[in-house]
């Protein structure tokens, strides 16, 4: 009998935001304009086995990263339920989770403990997430002195060396240069492939997708419009966006 790793039920994440907003306006009028909500999740129910890896597809605004983000524990949804079973999860997200006061190594630390790695866990791991980041000595400078190359590079190897039983992934198959790109995906294919590992995979490279995934959700404003098998899905999805 299979074991969920995920299991998410009528997930609803809505945000709020300011229409026509005005800094002289609000100043004449001393008042804001009013607060519209946006329902960027819309009762999406879906579960994933342990050890399968799940692509996430759909155009830009439908939801994607948003869902992914409130899985890993980063928003809180406004009503559903989110069981992870027990299992530890990490996102890998450009632009997600660093102090940028901070230096590269400090951040290393950072990072693994609100993964949930003890002190003495990210110590012994720290010398092979440097290397493999390649950032050399700016390790010690602060994470706002990098530049977005430097930063995706740190922020995958951090994830890709500690290692957590659910790895959530949200656009990172394009992490430094041709060189790091090459290297990031094969760390990647060789972490997905662990059978006791679950992911989830948000991505526009369809052709990853279909390479990598044992089943992919399709979002459409903030719902599901179709999940199954990575070729009809995706197929589904292609026509749907030539229409569009």
């Amino acid at each position: 009998m299979s074991k969920d790793a995920i299991t998410v039920k009528d997930l609803h994440i809505s945000y709020r935001t300011l229409k026509g907003f005005s800094i002289k306006k609000s100043l004449l009028k001393m008042k804001m304009s009013k607060a519209e909500v946006f329902e960027a999740v819309r009762g999406v129910t879906f579960s994933v086995e342990k050890g399968k890896i799940l692509g996430i597809i759909g155009k830009n605004g439908s939801g994607k990263s948003t869902m992914l983000r409130s899985i890993a524990g980063i928003f809180s949804p406004d009503s559903g339920t989110i069981d992870l079973h027990g299992n530890s999860v990490s996102l890998l997200s450009i632009g997600v989770g660093f102090q940028n006061k901070l230096t590269g190594y400090e951040n290393i630390f950072l990072s693994g403990m609100l993964l949930g790695f003890s002190e003495k866990e990210i110590k012994e791991r720290v010398d092979e997430i440097i290397e493999f980041s390649e950032l050399g000595k700016f390790i010690y400078k602060p994470v706002s002195s990098y530049s977005s190359g430097m930063y995706s590079k740190l922020a995958f190897s951090i994830t890709a060396i500690l290692e957590t039983d659910i790895m959530l992934i949200d656009e990172v198959f394009s992490v430094g240069d041709v060189k790091f790109k090459q290297k990031s995906y094969n760390k990647m294919k060789e972490l997905i492939s662990d059978e006791n590992r679950t992911v989830v995979i948000v991505s526009h490279s369809l052709g990853t997708l279909k390479e990598l995934c044992n089943e992919v959700l399709w979002l459409h404003d903030g719902k599901i419009k179709q999940i199954g098998e990575p070729e009809k899905v995706i197929a589904a999805y292609e026509e749907f966006m030539k229409k569009d």
